[in-house]
């Protein structure tokens, strides 16, 4: 799902932090800002006013102004017509320029929201691409828990009552951290990145069956949750017979991995059953994890030993 936020609601958010006011009244702050492009070309929606684009929160500063100071007015005419036929979300004066009369008279003329802030061009340009990139970029609601485990992000799966909550409760009394329960929201901020947070209303809460609704922060302290966490590895819970858990590759395991908003994620299928101790499977899925990222294989280097011990021996 792809966000639409209005012009009016980024200034509400980050208006204050970047000091941005109105320089035209209330005219278009209903102005819709659309994440259509995709993750990685979101910073598209603002720029400098050397690459004139729709939709775009176009910058001007300094050097656009003395450039602008250089063109007849036959050619000033023709790059403001541009600028406003093009239909810009809004422009923003930095470093406290003053937008000239023209520029007031055809952003009324075209509905075009005029902004101003203190600070510098680059600045604003690195700054709100950033902050659009996470407002605007695609995300999905899936059914889990998302926790941080050993530093990493790990989202538990499994058909409902198998005990995904339990187990994140065992883990976060193992010193875990919790980020969402039931419905953790993932959004790609970058096209091999997923980032995991969770909704307002649940925010806090792990739903126990049997305890009923409980607060995480208020049961084991603000150390015991956290907002947001980059996805790293899927851990899948699944009641397995015993003729289906002989079918998993002893050597191998049952690692494979998950699609999600079309990034690829590490996941792990672990068998429930009576007797085993899931928190401490996961983290250890975790420790193989961040091996194989460090470029370790366990089943290489235990294949290359056998092979090893065979050739001594003959």
């Amino acid at each position: 799902m792809r966000r639409h936020i209005t012009l009016a609601t980024l200034i509400e958010n980050i208006g204050e932090q970047y000091k941005i006011k109105w320089l035209s009244d209330d005219i278009g702050q209903n102005t819709p800002l659309v994440g259509d492009l995709p993750g990685d070309e979101l910073h598209k929606l603002v720029g400098p006013l050397n690459s004139i684009q729709p939709n775009r929160i176009q910058i001007v500063g300094p050097t656009e102004q003395s450039f602008l100071q250089t063109l007849n007015n036959k050619q000033y005419q023709a790059v403001r017509d541009r600028l406003f036929e093009c239909k810009p979300a809004a422009i923003l004066f930095s470093s406290d320029l003053i937008p000239p009369d023209e520029f007031i008279a055809q952003a009324k003329h075209y509905g075009v929201a005029l902004l101003g802030s203190p600070y510098p061009e680059g600045f604003l340009i690195s700054n709100l691409r950033y902050h659009l990139s996470h407002t605007l970029a695609e995300s999905i609601t899936v059914h889990g828990v998302m926790m941080e485990v050993l530093g990493r992000g790990v989202l538990l799966t499994g058909e409902p009552g198998i005990g995904k909550s339990e187990l994140a409760l065992d883990l976060i009394s193992r010193g875990h951290r919790l980020i969402a329960d039931d419905a953790p929201i993932f959004t790609q901020v970058n096209p091999d990145i997923l980032n995991g947070s969770c909704p307002f209303v649940l925010q806090d809460f792990l739903e126990v069956r049997g305890l009923g609704i409980l607060n995480i922060r208020e049961m084991f302290g603000d150390s015991a949750v956290r907002p947001k966490k980059n996805l790293h590895l899927n851990v899948h819970l699944e009641e397995m017979s015993g003729q289906q858990q002989m079918g998993v590759d002893r050597i191998q395991g049952s690692n494979t991995e998950v699609e999600i908003l079309r990034v690829q994620i590490s996941k792990v299928v672990v068998p429930v059953a009576s007797g085993r101790n899931m928190a401490i499977l996961v983290e250890t899925a975790v420790r193989q994890y961040m091996l194989q990222q460090r470029g370790y294989d366990s089943v290489a280097a235990f294949t290359a030993r056998q092979k090893e011990a065979i050739a001594q021996n003959s």
